[in-house]
């Protein structure tokens, strides 16, 4: 426990170094909780995906039906991530995380005795929801709790959780399923929220709350916005882009979006405050983590369905193939803090993009006949290891020198980066897949839309200065 506070000093400057104690009592036991509660959201975002052929089997869903079993989850979760940043700087960012907790965890037990679609799409959404409440606190928790190299210690350790939970939770998915029942990846969480739920207000200190309004207008606007945007892509899939509920989800999403900009531009507390994007690294670092999102959750939908109903691999059996991913994530995360004070963010991301753009175009050559040691292996190595250098610095450079009073906006613009960028990437990789008829033809198409965004992303880490999130004297 100790680890954190003895690296916290009034010798340390830079852009995450502060002066200044430790701010918390159990430094080790503080980080457990709120790494717990991301390792849990994380986990939600991809458990259900093993077990969707048992829930389509079970509640005799199509599979646009599937589909938003996993998008109502995320359109939520994205739609309300900022308004969840707001309210953990208003009401104080503990008391939030805690509610959101709650939220989730009596959402998580609907969801397992849900006996219809419409049941569980609707417990899903509340779970999105209440994850929605409790990400942003939790992320900027790490920025009130920590310090100095302490800080670029947590984040790696709350980064390495974040990128491997999608990857965990098919491991974990896999063996609930097979052992158990599809229920059981919504059980699952009860227990975990309990406990963060017992700890937090023991272990976590409440930061102080500022006096301030809800931006309901950016709220609403932003919302309908992403549900329009990411529902219209759905609608494409399976209905084609001439078709005119298509092309009305999309005029309808343009112009929210558009006026949402146009109202947190004027608005005296703006729930997505713009400065946050004058700042060039961290305006980079948010769009390199929305496209990787992007290219990593639909990559993970299909090749769960690959594994699953090309190679026909049990639950259990799909989900440990992603194991090497998983471990591979792990390895390079934890390296990154001894990198990051000498060469800065870019070089190590732009590193870590270029190796899942590989293995994104890899994948592409799947045929129905290849075999996992061959195929999907090697990329899944390489695209463990991407994720593992991508990550971390660039959740240090958005919480760069972000005011105290801006902690919470930052972390929850990064935390709709993460999850709207799934959600976004997922539906426009099933319109991909949509328009083929073979599902290994399609399924190829969709990744080779992975390779795309990963490129994206890439591109966008060349416009991060040189020197971003490098904590000068740290180690």
């Amino acid at each position: 426990m100790s680890t954190f506070s003895r690296h916290s000093s009034t010798r340390r400057t830079g852009a995450l170094a502060a002066p200044g104690p430790p701010r918390v009592p159990h430094p080790g036991i503080a980080l457990a909780v709120i790494v717990g509660c991301q390792l849990m959201i994380g986990v939600d975002t991809s458990v259900v995906t093993i077990a969707l052929p048992d829930i389509r089997a079970a509640l005799g869903l199509s599979t646009g039906g599937l589909a938003w079993i996993q998008n109502s989850y995320m359109l939520a979760f994205g739609g309300l991530l900022l308004l969840g940043g707001r309210a953990g700087d208003i009401f104080g960012r503990r008391r939030v995380f805690v509610a959101g907790v709650v939220t989730f965890t009596l959402a998580s037990l609907l969801g397992g005795v849900a006996g219809g679609g419409g049941l569980l799409i609707a417990a899903r959404t509340l779970q999105g929801a209440a994850a929605a409440v409790a990400a942003p606190s939790a992320m900027a928790l790490i920025a009130a709790s920590f310090e100095g190299a302490a800080r670029v210690r947590a984040l790696s350790i709350f980064s390495a959780v974040t990128g491997a939970g999608a990857a965990i939770g098919m491991i974990l998915g896999g063996v609930l399923t097979e052992w158990a029942s599809w229920r059981w990846v919504f059980f699952v969480n009860l227990p975990v929220g309990a406990a963060l739920t017992l700890l937090a207000p023991r272990f976590i200190t409440e930061t102080a709350p500022r006096p301030g309004r809800f931006d309901l207008a950016g709220t609403f606007t932003s919302t309908l916005g992403m549900t329009a945007l990411v529902g219209g892509f759905i609608r494409a899939g399976s209905d084609g882009w001439r078709d005119g509920v298509t092309l009305g989800a999309f005029a309808a999403a343009s112009g929210l979006l558009g006026l949402f900009l146009l109202i947190e531009s004027r608005v005296e507390q703006p729930i997505m405050p713009l400065r946050l994007f004058a700042d060039r690294a961290r305006a980079a670092a948010y769009t390199a983590q929305f496209l990787l999102v992007a290219a990593f959750f639909g990559a993970f939908f299909f090749l769960t369905q690959y594994l699953q109903e090309v190679l026909r691999y049990e639950p259990l059996r799909a989900g440990a193939a992603f194991v090497p991913l998983v471990g591979m994530q792990f390895v390079f995360v934890r390296s990154v803090p001894k990198f990051l004070p000498r060469f800065g963010a870019r070089p190590i991301v732009a590193t870590g993009t270029a190796l899942i753009v590989v293995g994104l175009l890899w994948l592409t050559r799947l045929t129905p006949d290849s075999a996992y040691a061959t195929s999907v292996l090697g990329p899944f190595l390489l695209m463990g290891m991407g994720g593992g250098l991508s990550i971390m610095p660039l959740n240090a450079t958005i919480l760069a020198r972000v005011p105290a009073g801006d902690a919470g906006a930052a972390s929850g613009v990064a935390q709709t980066m993460l999850w709207s960028g799934g959600s976004l990437g997922s539906a426009v990789m099933l319109t991909v897949f949509g328009a083929h008829d073979g599902m290994v033809e399609g399924i190829t198409a969709a990744l080779a839309g992975g390779a795309v965004f990963a490129a994206a992303a890439f591109l966008a880490v060349l416009a991060l200065p040189r020197t971003s999130a490098r904590p000068q004297g740290t180690s």
